[in-house]
């Protein structure tokens, strides 16, 4: 059984996710000990306590110590076989966390699995759910592998109750992406989005990013959801996006939804400014993928951030391979080379 501190690194719930998955993939049991100490709830939630169950479910595994706010847990797999079914976090926890967890696992099982998962869509602390379906997704597709993603409804932080469909095609195989140079982008899609509140919330938000991004050179095309009338849920955001470049920004009681749109863009504007070819948050993202792809992998990041890092280390207690950083000598950037032993 690998043993694994949860502590290290950036010590969040990312490590529990890569971990879990990869045993479930690798067939390796895991123990992960000190889970989120440092965290001001520590142990495990309930998104944590939904995601390691969709792998016990999808892999036949068996865990112990899974409770909620436990600080351990041994995670033993069983062989990946693809289901149907839904899974409800039942809480605004991240349906993109989870799915981070989930994807993997599927992408390996021995037959086609879909799932509608009910939680948040666009919640603090996590992807919103246009990152995946407009950069992750096409990103792994890339990959060679066959996803589906459909939002169904939206959901926000405290309520949540959004609805996402998934479906997830066995891949057998995955190749390596190679992204050596930049792009220069020249047009920003995005989208603007609220539930609950008055439609002129999301014309605000998606104003004020335009402004920013148009000042700044880009052709730009937001479109506006609202959702006055919805009652299972209240809030707002905003989701921006280029290649494999994404900014974002949550609405919140008492903020200007001028402002919300202006940090979106500022968000996505210091990727798109900086010399890479993959935003800091699709970098750690990939990892895993690309260190079970066949053949080697390249990127360029704007910086090497601590969950990187994090999901560098965890996926080399599971895989051999090696992963190389070439630190540029202007920007403070990086290229991250991923090679098979």
């Amino acid at each position: 059984m690998l043993r694994i501190d949860g502590s290290v690194g950036e010590g969040g719930g990312q490590i529990i996710r890569t971990a879990i998955a990869l045993a479930a993939i690798t067939g390796k049991a895991v123990e992960i000990t000190n889970i989120r100490v440092n965290r001001p709830n520590p142990g495990l939630s309930a998104q944590h306590l939904h995601a390691v169950r969709a792998v016990e479910r999808i892999s036949g595994g068996h865990t112990e110590g899974l409770a909620l706010r436990s600080t351990r847990l041994a995670f033993t797999p069983g062989k990946l076989t693809g289901f149907e079914g839904t899974i409800d976090i039942g809480t605004a926890g991240s349906i993109t966390l989870l799915l981070q967890c989930l994807i993997p696992a599927a992408l390996f099982a021995d037959r086609t699995t879909k799932v509608r998962i009910t939680g948040g869509t666009d919640v603090r602390w996590s992807p919103p759910l246009e990152v995946y379906t407009h950069v992750f997704l096409p990103a792994l597709r890339e990959l060679g592998c066959e996803l589906q993603l459909d939002l169904k409804r939206r959901g926000y932080y405290p309520k949540g109750g959004g609805l996402v469909d998934l479906t997830v095609t066995p891949a057998r195989r995955l190749k390596g992406l190679v992204l050596p140079k930049p792009e220069h982008a020249v047009a920003v899609k995005g989208v603007s989005h609220s539930c609950g509140l008055p439609a002129h919330v999301v014309d605000r938000q998606a104003r004020a990013a335009k402004h920013v991004l148009k000042d700044a050179g880009y052709d730009v095309a937001i479109k506006t959801e609202p959702e006055e009338r919805g009652t299972w849920t209240t809030g707002s955001g905003i989701t921006l996006w280029a290649g494999y470049k994404s900014g974002s920004a949550l609405g919140e009681r008492g903020k200007r939804a001028e402002l919300v749109g202006e940090e979106a863009a500022r968000s996505i504007l210091t990727e798109l400014q900086a010399l890479s070819t993959v935003d800091v948050h699709l970098a750690d993202q990939l990892v895993p993928y690309l260190a079970l792809a066949a053949g080697n992998s390249e990127m360029r990041v704007r910086e090497m951030t601590k969950h990187l890092e994090t999901n560098l280390y965890i996926t080399q207690q599971f895989l051999e391979v090696n992963f190389t950083v070439q630190k540029e000598e202007r920007g403070g950037g990086a290229v991250l080379v991923i090679r098979k032993e």
